[in-house]
């Protein structure tokens, strides 16, 4: 069972609140090396980070702030990012400011080491684990697998069906499941996500010819318009005039051919709208997976992922 939780799953839970009512408690937590989570105030000039303990304040040192802050392999920017968010901690003693107040000083970089040792370096190709997304980008999304220490999930391991950003699948802090691609010697982390979508046939399977469904344009091309009617699912449109990638669409199913992995489509209606992402659905509950198929037996073109 992992115990370090990705940042900002501690933060709610009724014992991480309990450590918190009182310098006593507080006290406990030290000597007891309890892992903690609270809200990071300001990070100062020296890049020190503030964090709200309720009874009193914390500081985590710059050089506590992350693992890799010290030789640089992480940027300060690591620590600034985290300014109004929760960060995840151990209290390591505590002392008095000018004004005779008394403050706790943390390390969040010893639970990441910590995590590194007993969680990250467990963690095997195929292995399925759940992780946050904390941060996306054009190219990608970058998940907190526990205690802030975070990998890379590639735009196009995001889905079969191909999208122009992963704020369409996803939002920020969002927790997901995910397979682990790889990890390097530097320990940073690759993951897949996809081939926990569901296969074509299981995907096709939702649906049937002669319905009119949901989808979305995702591409235009001049041979056919690509509708996704589900994340690991497309069907192809006749080309028409006036429809715009991005845009909702009723959609007639004509035929589905499993032979060529091939879906009909006529688009009844396209449309501007603004809906929220659908609930993810997967198709698994395995927590790991060594050899997965997208393509049909049937079909002749071969689509897979091997761990």
């Amino acid at each position: 069972m992992n115990i370090f939780k990705p940042e900002g799953q501690l933060i709610g839970e009724k014992s991480n609140r309990d450590a918190m009512e009182s310098p006593a408690s507080l006290r406990e937590a030290c000597y007891a090396g309890t892992i903690l989570e609270s809200r990071a105030l300001l990070c100062d000039r020296e890049h020190n980070l503030k964090v709200d303990l309720g009874c009193m304040y914390g500081i985590i040192p710059h050089n506590e702030g992350a693992i890799g802050i010290d030789d640089g392999s992480v940027r300060d920017i690591a620590l600034i990012s985290r300014v109004n968010k929760p960060v995840t901690f151990r209290i390591t003693g505590f002392s008095f400011d000018d004004n005779g107040r008394e403050y706790a000083i943390l390390s969040r970089k010893s639970v990441q080491q910590d995590c590194m040792e007993q969680y990250v370096s467990k963690l095997k190709s195929g292995d399925v684990i759940k992780a946050r997304v904390a941060h996306m980008e054009s190219f990608g999304v970058f998940l907190d697998i526990g205690a802030g220490i975070n990998g890379l999930l590639p735009i196009d391991s995001i889905s079969v069906s191909r999208i122009p950003h992963p704020s369409v699948r996803f939002s920020t802090g969002q927790m997901i499941k995910v397979i682990v691609k790889s990890c390097d010697d530097m320990g940073r982390l690759t993951f897949s996500h996809k081939e926990l979508l569901g296969t074509w046939e299981q995907n096709a399977g939702e649906f049937t010819p002669g319905e009119t469904v949901p989808g979305i344009v995702r591409s235009i091309e001049n041979y056919g318009i690509f509708v996704e009617l589900a994340p690991n699912l497309a069907g192809l449109a006749e080309y028409a005039p006036g429809i715009q990638a991005g845009s909702y669409a009723g959609v007639y199913i004509k035929s589905i051919v499993p032979e060529r992995m091939k879906i009909k489509l006529i688009i009844v209606d396209s449309f501007d709208a603004e809906y929220p992402n659908p609930q993810i659905k997967y198709y698994t509950e395995s927590d790991h997976i060594d050899h997965w198929i997208y393509s049909p037996d049937r079909c002749p073109k071969v689509i897979e992922s091997v761990f």
